[in-house]
């Protein structure tokens, strides 16, 4: 009789909408069937605050705890709401997958003498409070997930593709997998086996920025006020001068380096009408993505696009313009509906953990080796 197995996963990305959760059936072979998805988002205010918590500020440390606990009791939010839509009570769950809200991503910061035989070990920092999430759900919690792969000199990210290879590799071809959230990454599945990824630059952190701030909306809704503006050939060309984006992989980044005051940098002094930025921006996410998938998956026949970038029609469109000799589809055209695709990934991290099975992969982070990841915190 096969083994089955509930665990949840639960996603709060760089796009600082909310927790996307998931809860999932796996069977001893690691093959995940999403039973049911619930959502609980951001207020405004803290958001904010995260945000704020991702450059050096007044009592930081402080202020960093406070918002873990936040992030606790958010997750668990998302915790009851798929058991109840499940029929599930909390000891039908063997663990949680929680990733915890990144707000300091810096893999290569140098920690040491190389001379003493130290390495450059970075840090990556995502805000939960584990233990309390175990106390307020009864369930074992499996979090930080990241930090094992820096030990062992990765980048820590993205973690993701070791599953993208599970739900969407093809023994016959080579697939792209393209997740745009706040950040972009990508993974390439090639039908021996092989898997690459990392993180290609920009998603939606930089749109949504520029769009709450001159629209006062979270978010671009399907593109439709970047298809009014009109691409500014030179910044265009400025913001594809950022040295990141023609580094080899592995690499990893994050809002360290994506942000408001680095957009600021390189936008003209003189104003400039705002949706003609806002379409510079998409064209910006769209043409980094696509300059990688052309760079390292040329033998690709098809780009799935997951994450919220997914439902952002105008951004879809670019893609395909920038790849007309691929397919490019949403993930749900494959079975798992984008909001889905990351949440679902941690459910399966945390089934690896409990099993003590490896799940990072050296030639996405570039470690030394595969680890097992995550701590486990129990019940």
């Amino acid at each position: 009789m096969q083994t089955i197995e509930h665990f949840i996963g639960l996603m709060s990305g760089t796009s600082l909408d909310g927790v996307d959760g998931v809860l999932a059936r796996i069977n001893a072979q690691g093959r995940v069937e999403v039973q049911s998805h619930a959502f609980v988002a951001f207020e405004a205010p803290f958001k904010a605050e995260l945000l704020a918590l991702n450059q050096s500020g007044p009592d930081e440390l402080h202020r960093s705890a406070l918002a873990g606990n936040q992030i606790a009791r958010r997750y668990a939010e998302v915790v009851h709401a798929l058991l109840q839509q499940s029929g599930l009570q909390a000891q039908d769950i063997t663990a949680i997958g929680a990733h915890g809200q990144t707000v300091r991503h810096r893999p290569l910061e140098f920690d040491g003498d190389l001379a003493a035989g130290h390495g450059a070990v970075g840090y990556t920092l995502q805000l939960i409070n584990p233990s309390l999430l175990a106390e307020l759900t009864r369930i074992d919690v499996v979090a930080d997930f990241r930090s094992r792969d820096l030990a062992a000199g990765g980048q820590g990210a993205p973690l993701v593709p070791a599953f993208h290879q599970g739900v969407f590799g093809r023994m016959e071809a080579t697939v792209a997998v393209l997740n745009v959230g706040g950040i972009s990454n990508l993974s390439v599945l090639r039908p021996g086996g092989e898997v690459l990824g990392w993180d290609c630059g920009p998603g939606n952190a930089l749109m949504d920025h520029w769009c709450a701030k001159h629209t006062g909306a979270a978010f671009d809704r399907d593109g439709a006020w970047a298809a009014t503006g009109r691409v500014l050939p030179d910044v265009l060309a400025d913001l594809m001068t950022e040295d990141f984006l023609h580094r080899a992989p592995p690499k990893s980044t994050g809002r360290d380096l994506f942000n408001p005051t680095w957009l600021q940098a390189r936008l003209p002094k003189a104003a400039l009408p705002a949706q003609d930025v806002q379409a510079t921006l998409t064209e910006f996410t769209a043409r980094a993505c696509a300059q990688d998938v052309l760079r390292h998956a040329a033998d690709a026949q098809t780009l799935i696009v997951c994450g919220g970038g997914a439902l952002n029609s105008h951004l879809m469109d670019r893609l395909a313009h920038h790849l007309p000799a691929l397919q490019v589809i949403g993930s749900d055209q494959r079975g798992l509906p984008p909001l889905q695709v990351e949440a679902a990934a941690f459910a399966w991290l945390a089934f690896k953990t409990v099993r003590r099975e490896t799940s990072s992969l050296p030639s996405v982070t570039g470690a030394q080796g595969a680890r097992v990841l995550g701590a486990i915190y129990p019940r």
